[in-house]
């Protein structure tokens, strides 16, 4: 079973075995395992599925508002 429908979501276990399996179940933007969701500029956040997709914070972030441009030029 997959779990999903959540932007983070915490749990606590003292099975590290069970903390992978379950991390590995979960769809979501975040999973923090023994600790509150937080937030810092130097990890990822966003959702996945119906929240969205896309991340911001990080260099992940950066790129979500950015827009590439290609600009090719012949001789002059």
């Amino acid at each position: 079973m997959i779990v999903s429908s959540a932007f983070q979501r915490p749990f606590f276990t003292t099975d590290e075995t069970q903390a992978r399996q379950m991390a590995a179940r979960l769809e979501c933007g975040g999973v923090f395992i023994n600790g509150y969701c937080a937030s810092d500029a130097r990890v990822a956040f966003g959702g996945v599925k119906k929240s969205g997709f896309g991340r911001e914070l990080s260099h992940f972030g950066l790129h979500e508002f950015c827009n590439i441009q290609t600009v090719w030029k012949d001789r002059i």
